[in-house]
């Protein structure tokens, strides 16, 4: 209850910048886990992390020498994640256009993995552009961008810059979520 509760001030504080009321449920986490396979990735990052219930599921999928960087606006959030205490985790606030600037700070190789909860919806079409044009500027050849929403910005943003995703539906969420997949070849 206490993660709902710091993600549910995170909304009150700045509902523009977080996706929804409540986190992910256990059901959305292990639909973003399959999308992503985080088992083969050397190097993730997860934009909007929130309180870390995606995190920690990624990490119990990652390998044991692979990186998860996690991007939030909210250093409140940030300071949730680093009681997970786990050496592979590289929390950091800052905004997902800096991704290029934070990979290169944690001498990071270009990501195998982003994935995003960040809600596309509510941010500006500019800032929603440079995000997924910096997300897949910096993607490695053969990586995936997953965006999970429950508005259909990120597609139709994204269908300028990388064409059209594969879509999935997460039901087992409140509010159900979309899992738009791009795979960078």
């Amino acid at each position: 209850m206490n993660e709902q509760w710091k993600f549910f001030q995170g909304f009150l504080r700045q509902p523009g910048q977080v996706g929804s009321v409540i986190p992910s449920s256990k059901a959305l986490e292990q639909h973003i886990v399959r999308q992503i396979n985080p088992q083969t990735a050397q190097t993730l990052v997860e934009l909007g992390p929130g309180t870390g219930g995606t995190t920690r599921a990624v990490l119990d999928a990652m390998g044991p020498n692979a990186r998860l960087l996690a991007i939030d606006l909210e250093p409140q959030f940030i300071d949730h994640l680093n009681s997970i205490g786990d050496a592979r985790l590289l929390p950091c606030v800052g905004s997902a256009i800096d991704l290029p600037a934070l990979l290169a700070k944690h001498d990071l190789a270009a990501p195998d993995v982003v994935f995003s909860g960040i809600p596309f919806s509510t941010m500006p079409r500019d800032v929603g552009l440079q995000v997924i044009e910096h997300v897949w500027a910096n993607l490695a050849p053969g990586g995936r961008f997953v965006a999970y929403q429950f508005r259909g910005a990120v597609k139709r943003i994204g269908l300028e810059v990388l064409g059209a995703p594969s879509v999935e539906w997460q039901w087992f969420n409140f509010p159900p979520m979309r899992l738009y997949r791009w795979d960078k070849g």
